[in-house]
């Protein structure tokens, strides 16, 4: 009976002793099942896609693939597992673009193991779960303005955001399609759709505005 509700966790982190501090902790509790360690963020993938756990706890520094684009191959190739980023980083643009690319969960390694299992487990039930501090720290803005700002980035999807990297890197068009292996027409589509959303006429506009608001790629 208990094995239908165990819930199933791959941790991606390439630091050895932190991976196995962690699964001793959540192999304590009778529903939770470590099934799978990845050193790096190519090894993640890979055993995500051949374990299928439930969960995944997602480290944003890994060498070969980092955290932020990993998740970003995940939500590409469709895993379907919950991710739950575990990070040093509280960062207010770390948690904005994990969130906006998919991430159900937040929580920094210095969290309590009480407060890693509450996370997994309400992640597991469908919910999302951001550690508290870092709740504040989205929810702290200076003003409406900032608000507005991040609605408008947080509108964007995946690809018109690398899209508007490009552009702020100067490049045109044409090479844009070359670098995402689209059509120029796609890429125009795109540009169309980011003037659009993020209120803007030109290119120069798009560029200044991902300067200001420090959009890059992570």
């Amino acid at each position: 009976m208990m094995k239908n509700k165990m819930i199933t966790v791959l941790i991606a982190d390439d630091h050895a002793l932190i991976r196995e501090g962690i699964k001793q902790i959540l192999e304590l509790e009778e529903d939770i099942s470590v099934v799978g360690q990845a050193n790096d963020g190519e090894e993640a993938f890979e055993l995500a896609e051949k374990l299928n756990p439930d969960i995944i706890l997602l480290d944003i520094n890994m060498p070969k693939l980092n955290g932020i684009e990993t998740l970003r191959r995940f939500k590409d190739m469709g895993i379907k597992s919950k991710v739950i980023i575990l990070t040093i980083h509280e960062d207010k643009e770390y948690i904005l673009k994990t969130l906006r690319l998919g991430a159900n969960g937040y929580l920094l390694k210095d969290s309590s193991a009480n407060t890693l299992i509450e996370g997994i487990r309400k992640v597991a039930k469908g919910e999302n779960y951001i550690q508290p501090s870092v709740a504040d720290l989205v929810n702290s803005t200076n003003n409406d303005v900032d608000n507005k700002i991040i609605e408008k980035i947080n509108s964007l999807t995946n690809r018109e955001y690398e899209v508007l990297v490009l552009i702020a890197e100067g490049l045109n068009n044409k090479d844009i399609a070359e670098r995402l292996y689209i059509s120029e027409k796609t890429v125009k589509n795109h540009v169309s759709n980011i003037f659009k959303k993020l209120d803007l006429n030109d290119r120069v506009q798009a560029a200044i505005f991902a300067y200001k608001n420090n959009i890059k790629k992570l």
